[in-house]
């Protein structure tokens, strides 16, 4: 009896073990399996060490990258590859960000249950939630021109269109050792930061709303400069006395030096920090570059330099689009997606009562200094910046949005080395938003 006993208790230990292992067999698999899968030996999935599986598509199903059987196509319209280059991605994996390495496993068919599910066929499908005519239309509006270009959907944080420059056509590869393609394969859109010049009075902006109680009733003088420190803070004309909307109209760099000063660095700092430009984001599983914000020692015309945007202030491209969308929507930010679809949270970035002041603002912007006619047919709001980069050479943004319920779109758009941000970044984004309003 002894003996059975025994024996029961070692069958059952034995069964224990088995449940045990087979448990964290199950977790290996469900947090290790698409990475086992996308072993480069896997020769299901990989040919000589290339993918060589599934599909992607733009949002309306427009092929834009196919393998299969050791054949590797692009999108039929070269204008279409080259706009949707960094979007894509290359099946020689030189673009991290690009879909056909961000989403490998979803394009060899992986899933948790049927592993590749897809063994000898051909793969998955991955919808990108990119508007490839978008995109053309971005990118042909650059013209050339280095930069980024994005828009979203501020009520979901789909992106609807993602556009670096310089790009090349994946079919007929050009000499990229020409001085014309450095840094091709970055996406500058997610990847880059740059001098955001005065599209950063936004969050100076933000900051002075809930920190200054009698903002709105206080007026700004503009003589042409501000003396701060015993240096002088130069502003783009001579504004006289103004409001802060009218300040912000004339992205009055004396007004916003006054206004910083009294702010101080920790809160231009502490704001920046809540408005999300000084951090990485996941999107759909891609990581983005930081941006930073550095103190300026208080009293001084590097502080005022801090607040105009200046001074050593960096801001991605991505990061401004989710800033710009909060103000859109209410004060909270859709996290950007790029998969058609793909789930976002929001994340409240300030009180909706905020936002709402600095989207009357911007509208005023658009109406008092930069011309509604600029923009036929669009309800815009937005913010311009010409940011100094030490080289007597300035970047081109244009940050905003649209007061549509119908076509809420966010955007962003950033010109290296364009000059001024109305005249130069500003039409790129009447194009684009021209396009999307067109299709809907």
């Amino acid at each position: 009896m002894k003996k059975i006993k025994n024996r029961a208790y070692f069958a059952v230990l034995i069964a224990a073990a088995l449940v045990v292992g087979l448990c964290f067999y199950a977790a290996r698999l469900y947090n290790n399996g698409k990475d086992w899968v996308m072993l480069r030996a896997n020769q299901s999935v990989f040919n000589e060490g290339v993918l060589d599986k599934g599909t992607v598509v733009d949002r309306n199903g427009i092929v834009l990258a196919e393998a299969g059987g050791g054949v590797y196509s692009y999108a039929q319209d070269a204008n279409v590859r080259k706009a949707c280059f960094h979007a894509v991605g290359d099946y020689a994996g030189n673009i991290g960000s690009g879909a056909i390495s961000a989403f490998n496993y979803k394009l060899a068919g992986y899933n948790f249950f049927d592993g590749v599910s897809s063994i000898g066929g051909n793969g998955g499908k991955v919808r990108l939630s990119i508007d490839s005519a978008l995109n053309t239309a971005a990118y042909n509006a650059l013209n050339g021109r280095n930069g980024a270009v994005l828009v979203s959907n501020y009520k979901t944080g789909e992106i609807l269109c993602m556009v670096s420059t310089p790009s090349f056509d994946p079919n007929s590869p050009p000499d990229l050792s020409s001085a014309a393609y450095e840094g091709v394969f970055i996406n500058r859109c997610l990847g880059s930061t740059y001098t955001p010049g005065s599209v950063f009075k936004l969050v100076t902006l933000y900051a002075a709303i809930e920190k200054m109680p009698d903002l709105k009733e206080k007026t700004f003088d503009c003589n042409g400069s501000a003396v701060v420190g015993g240096e002088s803070v130069q502003c783009t004309g001579v504004h006289g006395q103004q409001t802060i909307e009218q300040a912000l109209a004339n992205s009055c760099n004396a007004a916003f030096s006054q206004i910083s000063q009294e702010l101080g660095a920790d809160a231009i700092s502490e704001y920046a920090e809540k408005s999300g430009l000084c951090k990485s984001f996941d999107i759909s599983g891609v990581d983005t570059a930081a941006g930073s914000i550095e103190k300026a020692a208080e009293g001084t015309a590097a502080l005022s330099w801090m607040g105009i945007g200046q001074y050593n202030d960096l801001v991605s491209p991505i990061a401004m689009l989710r800033f710009v969308s909060a103000i859109a929507n209410d004060g909270v930010a859709k996290e950007p997606v790029l998969l058609k679809n793909g789930y976002s949270a929001g994340t409240r970035l300030m009180k909706e009562e905020v936002s709402g002041e600095i989207r009357e603002m911007m509208s005023y912007n658009v109406t008092y200094a930069y011309g509604a006619g600029q923009f036929p047919n669009l309800k815009i709001c937005a913010k311009t910046g010409t940011a100094e980069v030490g080289d007597g050479r300035s970047h081109s943004w244009f940050v905003g949005f649209l007061n549509d319920e119908e076509n809420p779109l966010a955007f962003t758009v950033v010109i290296e080395h364009g000059g001024g941000g109305l005249a130069n970044a500003g039409p790129v984004a009447n194009a684009v938003l021209q396009a999307a309003v067109a299709d809907q």
